[in-house]
């Protein structure tokens, strides 16, 4: 079989080493190094992919991509407006609202919350809420009953279960010959949703029918906006902006990245910086190649002696050294991307088996959002993270072999 020079020799210097080990117990470091870097690499941004696929499931259940409101808080004919709106790119559903600040009080207990006026049949098709329901039903919602749903952390708070009774109290006032006295009315609870921690949704929100929104925050027949949901959540930003322009100026639109933007361009920031911070374990490996090859130049220095005096160049010299390095590199990648792959799509298993026999709870739910460790394979990440380490083994070779093409016959053959 064919083989070029270079490469032959490079790869015999590879795989024989002192004593005719398979490798030597250096280059053996190194690639294990190499291989360490990559697996460490791998896991860890899957890892923080789970974390953000989890967030972000959690947030887009129950947060409408777009918003449309206006100025005054305040929007009339929404059928209309509806009916406009879904002529526009990528809409697939609108549904109205009514939403105020209020206070919940029950037995003594008050707390605050945002509430929502739906329609059970259009909200549906807005967000994940129905599915989220852990007792009673979104439908219960219906006009004139007067019901609420409430978050499971807020009924908790205010010590209230299906069927119980709570008062809503608004911020405006009725006057009467008593003086000016604050709205509020009675609701029954119908029914409790659990979005899950971390956001505060259990915590804050509270639904009810919109008809009884409307008498409840004196606003006639006319809701506070329309929720939008379009078919690509994360073009959401963009269609926001374009939405805006076919609309009055009186007009509002927002989405989901004005609330929650900020949010996740931090969670972007810490990956980038995870995997800088990490490709230096890799680097720390490459830079035991750079010795490695170094002591391999020396002690071939009288092979590289005898090479040269046959007719090889100072460009076939460095070319050997440099198939040698990058054999090293190659096979610590591919150990480290098969090892990370394995760990990364495990890593879920791993952790819980851990947690059992150990008898031990690394995540709480109490504390975290999941009580789980999640893990997202991502190809685009494995692929730059095996660009970077064979870029950096392919440097890595670059002085080592220059110095072997350096070599001079005479002085090498001097002590011979």
């Amino acid at each position: 079989m064919f083989n070029p020079v270079s490469l032959f020799i490079g790869l015999r210097y590879t795989r024989a080493k002192r004593k005719n080990h398979f490798i030597s117990f250096i280059s053996l470091m190194s690639m294990l190094g190499i291989a360490l870097g990559i697996l460490v690499l791998i896991t860890v941004l899957s890892v923080m992919n789970g974390f953000d696929k989890e967030i972000k499931t959690r947030i887009f259940s129950m947060v409408p991509a777009i918003t449309v409101s206006s100025q005054t808080n305040s929007i009339s004919n929404w059928p209309a407006l509806e009916n406009t709106l879904s002529k526009f790119p990528a809409v697939k559903a609108g549904a109205p609202f009514v939403l105020g600040q209020v206070l919940i009080t029950s037995a003594g207990q008050v707390q605050p919350s945002m509430l929502t006026g739906i329609l059970p049949a259009k909200e549906k098709n807005i967000t994940q809420l129905s599915t989220k329901m852990v007792a009673g039903k979104l439908e219960d919602l219906t006009q004139g009953d007067f019901n609420i749903v409430l978050g499971e952390d807020l009924a908790s708070r205010l010590n209230v279960l299906v069927g119980d009774k709570v008062t809503i109290v608004t911020p405006q006032v009725s006057l009467s010959p008593a003086g000016v006295v604050p709205r509020y009315k009675r609701f029954t609870v119908s029914g409790l949703f659990k979005a899950g921690n971390g956001f505060g949704f259990d915590s804050l929100l509270a639904y009810i029918n919109i008809q009884d929104a409307q008498k409840l925050f004196e606003m006639g027949d006319n809701v506070s906006g329309l929720y939008l949901a379009v078919e690509n959540i994360y073009a959401a930003p963009n269609l926001a902006k374009l939405y805006a322009q076919h609309l009055t100026h009186g007009a509002r639109v927002s989405s989901w990245a004005d609330q929650f933007g900020a949010f996740f361009h931090a969670i972007q920031l810490e990956k980038t910086m995870m995997f800088f911070i990490l490709l230096l374990i890799i680097a720390v490996a490459v830079f035991n190649l750079v010795c490695t090859l170094v002591m391999v130049v020396n002690e071939k220095e009288a092979d590289i002696a005898i090479l040269r005096t046959i007719g090889a160049t100072p460009g076939t010299i460095m070319l050997i050294f440099m198939v040698q390095g990058a054999t090293i590199g190659l096979m610590g990648t591919l150990l480290g991307v098969a090892g990370g792959v394995a760990l990364a799509l495990n890593v879920t298993v791993l952790v819980n088996w851990i947690q059992n026999i150990f008898h031990v709870q690394f995540l709480s739910s109490s504390v975290y959002f999941v009580d789980y460790l999640p893990s997202v394979l991502d190809i685009s990440d494995v692929t730059r993270i095996s660009l970077c380490a064979l870029l950096l083994s392919f440097i890595a070779t670059i002085y080592p072999a220059w110095r072997a093409s350096r070599t001079q016959p005479v002085e090498a053959l001097r002590y011979e």
